[in-house]
């Protein structure tokens, strides 16, 4: 006769997001994410890094929105996070994301702009595999106004590095 699995409520995550000092951290459903395939304008015709990441839209095997879409709905609780630093952000929640995983929730997955080495090695192989995560624009995910859903401030800045900045990503759990 198996075990059985007792999880942590998925509140106790909001508490270890701040606790690993994100600025803000809330449990929200999936029809709490915005997606809008005008995204993916914005990473092909916008970002500086289209075709250098394999993070990026651009890369080969990449998840397209409508690839994304059904696998969102499958999640009953998102963990939307929001981090002074790109860094920050993405330790968090890779963080938050391994440790939902220890607790049982083994389809936990993290969704943040990559920040794991100075150079992205793309088209060479990457050499952070088993972090790398796809950034939240690149699956489709309007992130402005998944973050103004919430009332979580976030503006677009006209000199990112004389303006405070808020970064956000998302964790998957299920």
């Amino acid at each position: 006769m198996g075990t059985m699995n007792t999880f942590p409520p998925k509140e106790a995550y909001v508490t270890m997001a701040m606790d690993m000092g994100a600025r803000d951290a809330r449990l929200i459903g999936p029809d709490d994410v915005v997606l809008d395939p005008r995204c993916y304008l914005k990473c092909r015709f916008g970002c500086p890094d289209w075709g250098r990441q394999w993070t990026c839209p651009s890369a080969p095997g990449a998840i397209t929105m409508q690839e994304f879409q059904p696998m969102l709905e499958r999640y009953s609780a998102i963990l939307l996070i929001r981090a002074a630093t790109k860094e920050d952000n993405q330790r968090i929640s890779f963080g938050i994301e391994r440790q939902a995983y220890l607790d049982g929730y083994y389809f936990a997955f993290s969704l943040s702009d990559c920040s794991l080495c100075d150079s992205c090695s793309y088209p060479g192989a990457c050499s952070a595999p088993g972090k790398a995560r796809p950034a939240m624009q690149s699956v489709g995910i309007d992130v402005f106004a998944t973050a103004r859903r919430q009332d979580m401030p976030i503006v677009t800045l006209a000199k990112s590095e004389d303006e405070l900045q808020n970064w956000y990503s998302l964790v998957l759990i299920e």
